[in-house]
């Protein structure tokens, strides 16, 4: 997805996938003009990773199980400056990935968040929403980030979050990010983004024991003693 000039794309967006056929056509028809999609594939077996190739999107294969290890394995394929990420169930619509972006790129934050707004009935369950509350409490009290949501939409600098160290390959890598992001002295903000009914059966969220599993290894991130990452490591602008 870059042009006959070779010139990078604005912006790379990983989309980390596991048997999400149904709702790859929606979300790829809706990648920003110019950006490359990178579907990470993490052990789909509904043909996600041939439907999202022949749509066009660049296909990474990532064994290794969790949504950490999808997510890492994309930045990690990325080559553009920005990086976004995006659920991959059509809960969330990636073109408004494209003025956060703009954000981040003017410099107004260094790691900017899409904080869900749920649109209908089941978009986000009642036990989701309150194990989000409760750890976006916590996270304050660890960081004093005022935040209302740890949603995947989420936009920042490539080489910036290299310089993060992340090593959750779980469900604590979106807060490992946001947390390890805090002690690096980043501008993290949030702005309000449709949450809508997603495509398929969550792998998470859809039951309680994803939640609580979900919250059992935020929780192992939210305990990690601040390290001294600095402006240099974390790769923020003064």
């Amino acid at each position: 997805m870059t042009d006959s000039a070779g010139v990078p794309p604005r912006a790379d967006l990983v989309l980390p996938c596991l048997d999400e056929a149904e709702a790859l056509p929606w979300v790829l028809a809706r990648v920003p003009a110019g950006w490359r999609a990178i579907v990470v594939d993490n052990g789909s077996t509904d043909g996600s990773a041939d439907l999202a190739r022949g749509l066009g999107a660049t296909v990474v294969r990532e064994p290794v199980r969790g949504f950490g290890a999808a997510c890492h394995a994309g930045l990690l394929a990325a080559r553009a400056d920005l990086v976004c990420f995006c659920d991959c169930d059509a809960s969330m619509d990636p073109s408004l990935l494209a003025p956060m972006a703009a954000r981040v790129e003017a410099g107004e934050a260094d790691l900017l968040l899409g904080r869900r707004r749920p649109q209908g009935r089941g978009a986000w369950p009642a036990h989701a929403r309150a194990g989000n509350l409760a750890l976006a409490r916590m996270l304050r009290r660890r960081t004093g980030l005022r935040l209302h949501d740890l949603g995947p939409m989420r936009v920042a600098r490539r080489e910036a979050l290299l310089g993060l160290d992340l090593t959750d390959r779980r469900s604590g890598y979106p807060l490992q990010m946001v947390v390890r992001a805090a002690d690096a002295g980043w501008r993290v903000a949030e702005t309000d983004v449709p949450y809508l009914p997603r495509a398929g059966r969550s792998k998470v969220t859809g039951t309680w024991r994803g939640t609580w599993h979900a919250v059992r290894d935020m929780r192992r991130v939210l305990a990690e003693t601040p390290g001294t990452r600095t402006a240099a490591s974390g790769g923020v602008r003064a």
